[in-house]
């Protein structure tokens, strides 16, 4: 699992849907959330929390232009490459935090990934949670 530990700047809601933004080294992050029960004290602008997602949620890019959906970019760079035959692990470094990517192994060669190389890391907003610290 990922861990980056950020402050929550915003909170807009709708019924039980939180947009929830963070800012992380600088970074801005986004999180849709569901919550059934009133609003959790942690969770209010200022605070400081954890962002988590799983690693086969961080998608990667390459030269990536244009716009996108997507509002959690984290421009990286290539630490190491795990390979396995269908899936391979690979290694970030994004400002001060290693973030890891589990993606397929044909992912890595249409890429043309290689240690060193910089790459965008993408999770979506509905990806990714909050962890009171």
């Amino acid at each position: 699992m990922n861990k980056l530990t950020g402050k929550i700047s915003r909170i807009q809601q709708s019924g039980a849907i939180l947009l929830v933004d963070a800012e992380v080294d600088g970074h801005n992050f986004s999180a849709m959330l569901i919550d059934s029960a009133p609003q959790q004290q942690w969770l209010q602008p200022g605070n400081t929390i954890y962002l988590v997602f799983k690693e086969t949620e961080v998608s990667l890019a390459k030269n990536l232009s244009g716009m996108i959906s997507m509002r959690n970019r984290m421009k990286c760079i290539v630490l190491s490459i795990e390979r396995g035959e269908l899936l391979s692990k690979i290694s970030l470094q994004f400002q001060q935090s290693i973030i890891i990517s589990a993606i397929t192994s044909r992912s890595v060669d249409m890429l043309q990934l290689n240690i060193g190389d910089e790459v965008e890391a993408l999770v979506k907003s509905n990806e990714v949670s909050f962890m009171k610290i």
